[in-house]
């Protein structure tokens, strides 16, 4: 079985957001008409989501943009929510991660209840996360990589954002957990030339096959 694993791409990456990654809305169009187009290659596609509720000093008034941020992705809030430009009817399950920490992979995540997910009631945390919304995992210990196992998946694509951080820390997680994993580098994007090329280099060292897909460049255009 062949499991998609759409990373991040949430509103406060992609342009206009308190963390956006320039290209990131370009990215989450090209994955929704990826799915168009290839979508029939999957069993199962899901998605993971920053899901900050206090992630400690992952959030700093002035960060270094490498191991402390701004604040982002905060649970509940718009900033969280998936990008519209991703199509989000083929998506089966969504992961939420580093509600107390810097949570950077999909495989650190846990099941969230998508009715809680998007719940605006109550308030939570000193970032503003919904109470609802912090509690979308309270009732379910489901890791990325429980679920991957009940539907029987062996093979792992990632897309989403970014390239350098979250797509990086997620495929390495995938490949260390004995997943066939592929990166579709032209489906992601990332902060800087400079990480993303030696994310791309350890990722690939450390057995994630990368690819591109072919039918972005048309779809550019």
């Amino acid at each position: 079985m062949h499991a998609l694993i759409i990373v991040d791409v949430q509103q406060d990456f992609c342009e206009g957001g308190s963390l956006a990654v320039e290209g990131g809305a370009k990215t989450a169009a090209l994955i929704t008409e990826y799915m168009n187009q290839c979508g029939d290659k999957y069993h199962v596609v899901a998605t993971t989501r920053d899901w900050h509720i206090d992630p400690g000093p992952h959030f700093a008034e002035d960060p270094d943009f490498e191991n402390t941020w701004p604040v982002h992705c905060v649970a509940g809030t718009p900033g969280a929510e998936l990008h519209e430009n991703i199509d989000t009817e083929a998506i089966e399950a969504e992961f939420l991660k580093g509600q107390y920490n810097d949570g950077y992979s999909g495989f650190d995540g846990i099941l969230g209840d998508p009715d809680m997910v998007r719940s605006q009631d109550g308030f939570a945390g000193p970032y503003g996360a919904t109470a609802a919304a912090a509690a979308a995992t309270d009732d379910t210990s489901i890791t990325m990589d429980d679920w991957l196992r009940e539907h029987a998946v062996e093979q792992i694509t990632v897309v989403g954002i970014a390239t350098d951080h979250c797509v990086r820390a997620t495929a390495l997680d995938a490949n260390d957990a004995g997943y066939e994993v592929r990166v579709l580098t032209n489906l992601t994007v990332g902060v800087s030339e400079e990480s993303v090329d030696a994310a791309l280099d350890e990722m690939e060292d450390a057995g994630v096959m990368l690819s591109e897909w072919p039918g972005a460049d048309a779809f550019a255009h």
